[in-house]
């Protein structure tokens, strides 16, 4: 089976699955959470090379206060508990989006994830926090107009791939393969510039319910596709 190297997942629908049993959401972001763990596991068990996980939007930020302060507390206890299996594993982990907005005791207990994994190379984990695909573009630009103020590249020079230099997967292959959950069948504005030949896998299932079996059915999936990239059949 081929496998991809690296996927993309949009872990959607905690609120719906907690709401469908009459729980409260944040039942469903605590059992969201054991679902990530598994796949996280599961993606190394099938080879997968690299994981990038969306855990909070740049559009989240519209949920009450009280389902948000849960949600970071939640993701920085989670942080501290998961740090031994990942090393041991050999995952190295980044967090991607924005760090200005975000509680600092959150960011603190991320780059200390970022700093104990850097020196690991079987398995890549990025968590989008506080990302969007537009906000990434927009920096990528920021940053390259101050390298060319600064006559650090030459405006020649500026093509896809120095462009790609800048974003926030910088020095990791684009996904080959994007999984959303709970029946949306949209992107929203999740890496734009790196989906761009991504097979899609859109499942009606809610982020609680996917576990292994279904991150195997997703891969025999796109193991099916075939992947031209413009080329004739």
């Amino acid at each position: 089976m081929k496998v991809p190297k690296h996927i993309a997942i949009i872990m959607d629908g905690n609120g719906r699955w907690a709401k469908s049993r009459g729980l409260p959401r944040t039942m469903g972001h605590l059992e969201g959470s054991k679902r990530f763990r598994e796949i996280v596991k599961e993606s190394l068990n099938l080879g997968i090379k690299a994981l990038t996980a969306f855990a909070f939007s740049t559009e989240n930020w519209a949920r009450s206060k009280k389902e948000v302060d849960f949600l970071f507390n939640n993701m920085a206890g989670f942080v501290k508990t998961y740090k031994k299996e990942l090393i041991a594993n050999g995952a190295k982990f980044n967090f991607i989006g924005r760090r200005d907005r975000l509680p600092q005791f959150l960011v603190g207990e991320l780059e200390k994830l970022e700093a104990e994994t850097y020196p690991n190379k079987k398995f890549i984990l990025n968590v989008a926090l506080d990302y969007g695909g537009r906000w990434d573009i927009v920096e990528a630009a920021k940053k390259i107009a101050v390298d060319y103020k600064n006559n650090k590249i030459k405006k020649e020079n500026i093509d896809e791939l120095l462009f790609s230099d800048y974003l926030s997967l910088s020095g990791i292959c684009p996904p080959d393969l994007l999984i959303r959950t709970s029946g949306e069948k949209r992107i929203s504005n999740f890496l734009l510039w790196d989906l761009a030949y991504a097979e899609f896998y859109f499942t009606d299932i809610h982020w609680p319910d996917f576990k292994k079996s279904q991150l195997h059915l997703a891969v025999e999936e796109y193991s099916k596709r075939d992947r031209r990239f413009g080329r004739d059949a």
